[in-house]
């Protein structure tokens, strides 16, 4: 949110704009990128035996994944790593969020007792809920 002071002139408001971004440009590159948290987009559809869930998951480990299966929700948790960071490397641009992640699917209808299958590729993790 911008708050103009009116009693500071256009000149000086802008000369602090400008040194303050530089400031942050210059110091951003020598920090660690942020924890900020993620949301994997994901498509569920209904199929005749139950249901088709795909998550787009690049960059996490299948090492890094849990699904949980209760009630009316699907819940998957995990973490996407940044493998490129390290001391000493700074970085030009970073637009892939590295953090925890969880993803919660409802359904309207309980899905506890489905049968599970998993198939996971190319950061696609394809679920197949089978009603049982």
């Amino acid at each position: 949110m911008l708050v103009i002071d009116p009693s500071v002139s256009f000149a000086e408001m802008s000369g602090e704009s400008v040194d303050r971004y530089f400031r942050l440009i210059h110091g951003a590159r020598d920090r660690k990128p942020s924890r900020r948290l993620w949301c994997p987009a994901a498509d569920v559809y209904r199929t005749r035996d139950g249901w088709l869930v795909k998550v787009d998951l690049a960059g996490v480990s299948v090492d890094d994944l849990h699904i949980t299966l209760s009630d009316k929700v699907l819940e998957l948790k995990g973490l996407r790593r940044d493998s490129s960071y390290a001391e000493g490397i700074s970085y030009q641009q970073l637009e892939i969020t590295y953090s925890r992640f969880e993803k919660r699917i409802h359904f309207p209808v309980s899905i506890e007792t489905a049968t599970l299958e998993r198939d996971y590729r190319d950061g696609l993790l394809v679920l197949r809920l089978r009603e049982g």
